[in-house]
Parts: C-alpha cells; sequence; structure tokens
C-alpha cells in the first residue's frame, strides 16, 4: 500500500483555520513562520515504525497518526461549514491526550482500514460511514454526525423517484459505502447499472464528469453536498438512498483504550455543541462554543485563497484576536456587502471584520463598532489617460459609478448638496470595488470613489487607472458587533487598542498594501545571454534539476527570472521565499529548509512544479498542460481548476490557456463567478500575465540557446 506525501499544503484550511490560531496564542509579534504542530509526511517516513498497539504503546510514540484521504482539499470556507471539520476534531484529540497530530494521506478510500489495522496509523478521519462489514474488521467511535446518501445528478436530469434509475449508470468509488448501497438496491431493481472508479478524485472532479457527461450519475453524502453547494449551482440530489446513516473514526479492533478516550472527547464536544446555527449572545457564550464566527467579503483586502493558503488583512487580523481569546474561527463570507449587517443581527456571525467604514446610518441599525483600526481617504479614480480631473470642479457633468450600499454613495451625495455637479449610478451590490475600479479602466464605467488602500493594491498590479485627487475627508473603519454584546465589543476595543500600528499590524499592513509596490520597482532585464555567456548565474542548478524532473531548463529559467529576478534572498508579499518563490511550509514538506541557498531554494521549486504537473492530465497538448501548471505554480491549481470549469460554462475550450481557460481566469475576480467557484475570489489578472511573461521570455531563450544549448 502506498502512502503519499503532501507537496501543497493540502490541510491550509485546518491549520490555519484551527492550529494556525491555536499556536499564535500568545506569541510575540515575531515576523517568523509560525510552527503549525501538525506534520504531514512521507511514504517512507510513515514506514519507520508500525504500531498496533492499544494507547498506552501509542503514547510510547508521543505522536498519535491520524489516517485521512489524499485528495487536495484547499477551498474557501464561506459559511461556517468546512471539509476538514471532522480532520480538525481528530487534531484536537490528539492534543487533548498530549500527542502531537501526525497526518498521514492514504491515496485511496479502500487503503485506509489496511494502513490503519497494519499499523502504519492509528485512527481514520475521513468521512467513514459505519457499515456492517467495516465493523467486522475495524472498531469505530460514536458517530460525529449523521448523513443520508443521496443520488446525485446533472441540474437537468429529470429523477423523480427509484424507478427513474432503471436502466442509468451510476459511478461511484470501489470498495465503499456507495458501492454497498447500490449493491444492495441491484437485488430489487436489478436493470440499475454501476461503474466503479478508481484514483483519488475530489468531489468537484466527480462533478466535473458528471457534467461533461463522462459519468451518467453518481452517490454523494448529504453532508458533503451541503458544503459544495455553498459554491457550485450545477448538479442536484432528487433521490435519497438511505436512511440517516453514521460517520465516525475508525481503529483497530484491539485499541479498547484508544476507542473510549476517543468517545469521551466526541461526547463532550456533541454535547458542548448546540445544533442551531444563529446566536446573538456575548463572549462568555462565543468561549463555550469555542468558536468566533466572522462576517467578512471574499477579495483581495480581506479575505481570499493564494496558493492554497487562506489570506487577507482582515483575516490575518481577526485571526489574531481569536487566538488571544482561544478560539476557532467560523468564516461566513456575506453574499453582498448591504447583507453584512442584517446578517449580524440575525445571529450568522458574531463580528464584521471587512473594511467597514463607520457611519451614523450603519450606527443606526441596533449595531456599535469597535474603535477604529484603519483610517484611510477616498479617492477619485479615473483612467490613466485621463489628464483632465484635477479637482471636483473637474468632474462636472461627469458620471461616478459606486454600490448604494456603501459609505461612497454617501460621500458623493453630500458633494452634490454642496453644489457640486455630477451624476450618481448605483452598480450591482454583488460587485466588489476592485471589480468597478476595473470597469473605469476598461471605459465601461466613466469615474468611481474608493479608498484608498484599495487603489494601493490594484496599482500594484496595473497602470490603466489613478487617483486623479483625494478628497480631504479622512474616513475610519472598523469591526461592527450586536450593541448588546458589551463584553465582546469592550475585548476587541482592548484587542485593538494594543494592536494598532504594532510590530505585528505594521507587517501584516505592510505585506498586504505596501510590500507589492515592490514588484513595480524590478528593473526589466534585456533577454540576452550574460558575459559569461549564461542565461543566468545559476543555469548549471537549473540544468541538474530540470534534467532530473523532465522540463525544460530555459522554461525554468524563464519562470525564475520572473518570480525573483534572479535573487535568492528575495522574499514576496505572500512569505514566498527564494529563486523560486516557494512557501516555507512547502519546502519543509519536501525537506528543504533553507530556500534562500540558490541550489536548495531552485530544487524545491522544481520539485513543486513537478507536484503541480500531477494534477494535471497527460492527455492536454504538451504546451497547454505547461501553460495551465504555470498558471497553477502563480495562483494556485484550485483556482485554476474553476477556471477550466468556468471556461466550458462560457462555451471556451477547458483544454487550452491562451484565449481560453486565461479568460476564464479573468472573469473569476469578478463576484458573480467568484461565489461559484470553489477557490472563490482571484485576481485573475496575475496569473494571465504570468504566464504570457515567462512564454515571450522562454521563447526568447530558445532562440538564444540555438534550440539545444
Amino acid at each position: 500500500m502506498k502512502l503519499k506525501m503532501s507537496i501543497i499544503n493540502r490541510l491550509s484550511v485546518t491549520i490555519i483555520l484551527f492550529f494556525g490560531i491555536l499556536t499564535a496564542t500568545g506569541c510575540s509579534d515575531s515576523t517568523d513562520e509560525a510552527d503549525d504542530t501538525i506534520d504531514i509526511i512521507s511514504a517512507t517516513e510513515a514506514e519507520k515504525y508500525l504500531e498496533t498497539g492499544d494507547l498506552r504503546q501509542i503514547k510510547k510514540h508521543k505522536q498519535l497518526r491520524i489516517l485521512t484521504k489524499s485528495i487536495d482539499q484547499t477551498w474557501l470556507p464561506r459559511d461556517g461549514q468546512s471539509f476538514d471539520d471532522e480532520l480538525n476534531s481528530a487534531i484536537q484529540f490528539a492534543k487533548s491526550i498530549n500527542l502531537k497530530p501526525l497526518l498521514i494521506y492514504v491515496d485511496r478510500f479502500e487503503d485506509l482500514i489496511p494502513a490503519l489495522n497494519e499499523g502504519r496509523g492509528d485512527i481514520i478521519a475521513a468521512n467513514m460511514t459505519i457499515t456492517d462489514s467495516r465493523k467486522e474488521v475495524i472498531n469505530f467511535s460514536v458517530p460525529l454526525v449523521h448523513s443520508r446518501e443521496y443520488i446525485v445528478s446533472r441540474k437537468n436530469d429529470n429523477i423523480r423517484k427509484l424507478s427513474d434509475l432503471n436502466g442509468r449508470n451510476i459511478a461511484v468509488f470501489t470498495n465503499t459505502s456507495h458501492q454497498e448501497t447500490l449493491e444492495k438496491l441491484r437485488l430489487k431493481q436489478p436493470e440499475i447499472k454501476f461503474t466503479l472508479l478508481q484514483g483519488d478524485l475530489s468531489e468537484d472532479e466527480l462533478l466535473d464528469m458528471l457534467n461533461n457527461r463522462q459519468i451518467d450519475l453518481t452517490i454523494m453524502d448529504k453532508n458533503r453536498i451541503d458544503i459544495i453547494s455553498s459554491y457550485r449551482e450545477d448538479f442536484k440530489n432528487p433521490i435519497a438512498l438511505t436512511a440517516e446513516r453514521a460517520i465516525a473514526w475508525g481503529m483497530r479492533e484491539s485499541n479498547k483504550q484508544l476507542v473510549q478516550e476517543a468517545n469521551r472527547f466526541l461526547t463532550d464536544q456533541i454535547l458542548s455543541t448546540k445544533q442551531q446555527h444563529l446566536y446573538t449572545d456575548d463572549l462568555e457564550q462565543i468561549k463555550k462554543r469555542k468558536t468566533l464566527r466572522v462576517i467578512t467579503r471574499n477579495n483581495a483586502a480581506s479575505y481570499f485563497l493564494w496558493r492554497g493558503e487562506l489570506m487577507g488583512f482582515e483575516y490575518e487580523l481577526v485571526k489574531k484576536f481569536a487566538a488571544q481569546h482561544d478560539l476557532r474561527i467560523e468564516v461566513i463570507t456575506a453574499p453582498t456587502h448591504d447583507a453584512q449587517i442584517p446578517m449580524l443581527l440575525e445571529g450568522k456571525g458574531d463580528i464584521i471584520a471587512s473594511f467597514m467604514t463607520i457611519t451614523d446610518s450603519r450606527k443606526a441599525q441596533n449595531i456599535q463598532f469597535s474603535r477604529p483600526y484603519h483610517r484611510t481617504v477616498e479617492v477619485i479614480i479615473s483612467r490613466s489617460k485621463d489628464k483632465i480631473i484635477h479637482s471636483l470642479d473637474d468632474i462636472k457633468g461627469r458620471t461616478l459609478y459606486v454600490r448604494k450600499s456603501s459609505s461612497y454613495w454617501n460621500t458623493l451625495q453630500n458633494l452634490q448638496q454642496q453644489g457640486h455637479q455630477f451624476k450618481i449610478v448605483s452598480v450591482d451590490e454583488n460587485m466588489e470595488t476592485e471589480e468597478i475600479i476595473d470597469h473605469v479602466a476598461s471605459g465601461k464605467y466613466d469615474l468611481t470613489i474608493a479608498d484608498s488602500h484599495i487603489l494601493d493594491i490594484e496599482l500594484t498590479w496595473r497602470d490603466d487607472i489613478k487617483a486623479a485627487f483625494t478628497l480631504e475627508r479622512e474616513r475610519e473603519h472598523a469591526w461592527a458587533m450586536r450593541k448588546e454584546n458589551t463584553k465582546l465589543h469592550k475585548a476587541v476595543n482592548s484587542f485593538l487598542k494594543k494592536q494598532y500600528r504594532s510590530l505585528f499590524y505594521n507587517i501584516t499592513y505592510q505585506k498586504y498594501f505596501k510590500d507589492l509596490h515592490t514588484i513595480r520597482e524590478y528593473r526589466e532585464e534585456r533577454i540576452d545571454l550574460n558575459p559569461k555567456g549564461q542565461l543566468s548565474p545559476y543555469d548549471k542548478l537549473v540544468k541538474k534539476y530540470a534534467s532530473q524532473y523532465q522540463f525544460d531548463w530555459r522554461l525554468i529559467t524563464a519562470q525564475m527570472y520572473q518570480e525573483s529576478r534572479f535573487k535568492p534572498n528575495a522574499k514576496s508579499w505572500a512569505g514566498a521565499k527564494g529563486l523560486m518563490q516557494v512557501m516555507p511550509r512547502t519546502a519543509k514538506e519536501v525537506g528543504i529548509n533553507n530556500l534562500e541557498d540558490p541550489e536548495s531554494g531552485i530544487k524545491a521549486g522544481i520539485i513543486y512544479l513537478d507536484w503541480v504537473r500531477d494534477r494535471f492530465e497527460p492527455e492536454l497538448s504538451v504546451k497547454d498542460r505547461m501553460w495551465f501548471i504555470l498558471a497553477a505554480y502563480n495562483a494556485g491549481h484550485g483556482h485554476v481548476r474553476d477556471a477550466r470549469r468556468l471556461a466550458r460554462q462560457q462555451g471556451l475550450n477547458p483544454d487550452k490557456w491562451f484565449e481560453n481557460v486565461e479568460k476564464a481566469m479573468l472573469l473569476l475576480s469578478r463576484r458573480e463567478h467568484a461565489r461559484k467557484a470553489r477557490h472563490g475570489y482571484v485576481r485573475g489578472s496575475e496569473p494571465v500575465n504570468y504566464v504570457r511573461n515567462i512564454r515571450k521570455r522562454y521563447y526568447a531563450y530558445i532562440q538564444l540557446t540555438d534550440n539545444g544549448r
């Protein structure tokens, strides 16, 4: 049986949402990367010891080996639900019995029980349904959740009852409870057909196969369907095939002590968690639930997914607050800006953290604001070629486009009341300010207004817009809470008073709103051989590892230039380091610690590039597969998957990058498309420009080296 190492952080959501918070508790404002306290191991490391003993023997190793399915589960949590809830609980359980969590990923679901019984792991946490056949070979904990199995079909499929399944072919994975369900169903309805799938496809890949008509029907558990439905609308689940069945952790039959401890932990956890999802209570009750529910928006300033990591200034700030109170975070992304306050008042979240401007009209809605943690000025934004706007007098007769619910609308109305003559047009409430700015750049909109920090982000990668002029009044941003939550309000204010302009605050702010400006400071070098007849100072090292992993060394060199301009000590705004700008956690998972060492940095980048290559089917054309790989290296392969799915929906070719998937990638910066994408918002211009720039330099390098040197 093969165990697989996670090259990219497959548990980014788990680690950041849960353990990233716990390890931050009580930490200083150090800029060093926090230890996740979780190891993810390779097949070789997993075979260092086999242990089939009970809890006493397990504790001798000082770690709990958690077996789970090796599917990339990076995604953008948006309504408090997570694919990783079960794994989070297993990690908590390990800590509760003073053991270090050790995550072991198994390629195929059917390999989980053999791995457990062979002693390669201690507990299975993989959405495993309790079945009679499984109870014969392993022990189960008390149930974590109960769920039904449902037929899943395309949106336009006309299935209403079980008899409609006759003659249909249902695809499921081998050795799963879904297979057992179909085998029992066929005893009653022999006309039903089914196909057994092999491999490690995710639910999203399975749904893609369904919509591409590669399979006819499939089966999914309702608890997974509920999560996927938060971002996909291209399937339906018309028929339940089973009653509610228990999903639990699996342990060896001989592990009576471990089962007893697991049951004690789960019972306490389940009993202390209320089933309702609407809460309007204060800090004491929030601490009892051990979870802070944060309402925000999925955009480049507040909360987004990048290279498998959850990021955003608001996200990092509120995560630190939660850590100080030993709380986990549940992120709930509001569908529109004006939905945030109603969601808070209804009890769907505890706090709004989304650069909300303090206004009297918002205060009147039974909410209270924290002390300000950010100050900004509003700027009128025009196209960069618009040379005639320098003051309010110059926008006479012009049109400004903003959301009606935004503070910008009030600003513009006040200016009109002062006698300034311009037109205000309201835009869709789903639109982010970044998208409105993009419409100004394209000429679709005339002018808009935005906070200076949002403009800062945009100006780091584009030069087709500018701040025409700045309005004098300073605006304050704060977190919002319900008026009656006085203790939460007090705790937030205490936190913000300490953190505002602290080392942590300044470094985090610099990371999201200032450091990106260094991108524009890079001096464009000539595409030429250097005096030594080399493309770079590292040609020998690049050739060594490119050959080992079957890449064209000139392509790697072109990518290395794009990433770091051949600077071994380069560090990106997101924390990536070295010549190939690899994330430190990714490097650790391949056994590399010093990314600033040229050889180590190049090796880590090429190993990661090789891992990304495996995420795309080899049947793609050689060129397009390479462009997909580069786009995925830049933005994360999850965003590329989303773009390919969207390309298909838009009538574009999902197997071609240029003029097809790259167009869909650009659409993912628009709210209407990002909300339906598993990985949410992405600033699509970055991977699009990234691939184009590397291709241009690569072709130039080919000419310089005479197609072979």
